[in-house]
């Protein structure tokens, strides 16, 4: 359980959920707080003003503290603070709580810190010091006890701290509501690819996930899906391939093993012409088995080239002349249009031989008699493109992506003695890739086909060291 994904999203959304919603909390609840202390003391410097303007007036209205003491005990009740009025020699002159009336007061007293407000003469009376002498002179000492928080802030911030908790709360269990059903939602496609993640590895290559998701799951899912279809097709090439050996084996050992059955029993002798027929045979087994080979160590990555500076028309030239007896025999015309002065490649000499000899070799098989085949070779950028044209019969459109395929043929009736044996075009690709370059190929019905591949130039030559 602890594993599974959804337990983790659920449990990444409530640490969020629960660090944002206490990061919130605690500071709403201190700028609150902030907030109502500052309040207070505001409302209490204004009851406090209030408080001195009413007792220094009442001493100035009647000439004398004589008195006092109620208007003390009723501010002292309205105030709901201790209020101790001294005169000028700390003599308790009233006290809201009738304790130290005529006692001497010090603010220790009481072990206390009290607020220290100094009583003045207001400022209409000191206008007329003629009225009173004495305005001037302080006139008594009100002592008026610390502010504590009234009942009114502390149930504000009980109130905000509660409403604070249970709309966390609140807020938490709608997340996770949210958080289980877009986990789910989530989730949900990324089974449906197990599932059939699944199946594909126990061989029905047919699965397919079904998700309408333009996001990045849809994305995933046409991605898995292509993999699928790559898949399909590559386990149907394997099963044709493993047929295809089989055949390409099976018909050369028949024969062999014909003959040497006619000739242990004395059918046939061991004459010239019977080795001759014995010895293509096992060449053709033989060569078989080499281009197999080759192309499993180029499917490995293991392929050796040795590269070095070669003159890529002096190739072509050796490649024309290799083939020309074959293409004279079968009435086919060869040409090659190679521009002067071109810049040496960078190629293991034998393996693009073999590659140009494939190429024009399958050119010849594939044209009829009176056609011609043609090599062209350019330079586009720091590459050269070599091209083998001929003007053969053609491929099918449906047939081009497959004609690199291993065994793939075009022509599903043509016999393997004259289509060799279906690996050349895909060892030449393999060559080809593993010398940097490309090879694809263009065709129309009827007009031909036109191989192209790609080569680097020499480094030599580009630096200029040539």
């Amino acid at each position: 359980m602890i594993h599974n994904v959804q337990f983790r999203l659920l449990m990444a959304f409530i640490l969020v959920i629960i660090v944002a919603i206490s990061s919130a909390s605690f500071f709403v609840a201190r700028s609150s707080w902030d907030e109502i202390k500052r309040y207070e003391e505001l409302t209490n410097d204004i009851r406090t003003s209030r408080v001195i303007s009413i007792v220094s007036r009442y001493y100035f209205l009647n000439q004398g503290w004589e008195g006092v003491q109620p208007l003390i005990e009723q501010m002292g009740t309205m105030e709901e603070k201790r209020i101790i009025l001294t005169d000028e020699s700390s003599i308790a002159i009233a006290d809201s709580q009738k304790e130290l009336i005529g006692k001497e007061y010090r603010p220790t007293d009481l072990g206390e810190d009290l607020y220290l407000p100094i009583i003045y003469v207001p400022s209409e009376i000191q206008e007329n010091p003629n009225l009173f002498p004495n305005a001037q002179l302080k006139i008594g000492t009100l002592y008026i006890s610390p502010q504590s928080s009234s009942t009114l802030t502390i149930y504000l911030s009980s109130a905000i701290n509660r409403f604070l908790i249970w709309g966390g709360l609140f807020a938490i269990v709608i997340a996770l509501l949210i958080t289980y059903i877009l986990s789910r939602r989530i989730l949900s496609p990324i089974r449906a690819l197990s599932t059939t993640a699944k199946r594909l590895g126990r061989g029905d290559f047919n699965q397919r996930v079904n998700i309408r998701d333009r996001g990045e799951i849809g994305e995933l899912a046409q991605t898995f899906n292509s993999m699928a279809s790559d898949l399909q097709r590559i386990e149907k090439l394997r099963r044709n391939m493993v047929a295809d050996i089989a055949h390409e084996l099976r018909t050369p050992l028949s024969i062999v093993s014909g003959y040497l059955e006619a000739i242990r029993d004395d059918v046939l002798k061991p004459e010239p012409s019977v080795i001759l027929s014995l010895s293509e045979e096992v060449s053709l087994l033989s060569r078989l088995v080499e281009d197999l080979q080759e192309l499993a160590i180029a499917d490995a990555g293991e392929l050796k080239l040795e590269r070095q500076p070669e003159d890529l028309s002096q190739l072509i030239e050796r490649s024309l002349k290799a083939i020309e007896a074959k293409a004279l025999e079968k009435g086919l015309k060869t040409y090659a249009d190679i521009p002067p002065n071109m810049a040496p490649a960078d190629i293991d000499y034998q393996r693009i031989s073999q590659v140009i000899h494939n190429l024009l070799n399958n050119a010849i098989t594939h044209t009829p008699s009176g056609g011609s085949i043609h090599i062209s070779v350019k330079q586009v950028d720091m590459m050269l493109s070599v091209s083998v044209i001929d003007t053969g019969e053609g491929i099918p459109p449906s047939d081009i992506a497959y004609v690199f395929e291993r065994f793939y043929r075009v022509d599903k009736s043509r016999a393997r003695s004259g289509g060799g044996s279906g690996l050349g075009l895909t060892i030449a690709k393999r060559l080809i890739e593993a010398h940097g370059g490309t090879i694809g190929v263009q065709s129309e019905i009827g007009k031909g086909s036109n191989f192209t591949f790609t080569v680097p130039i020499s480094k030599d030559f580009k630096t200029g060291e040539l």
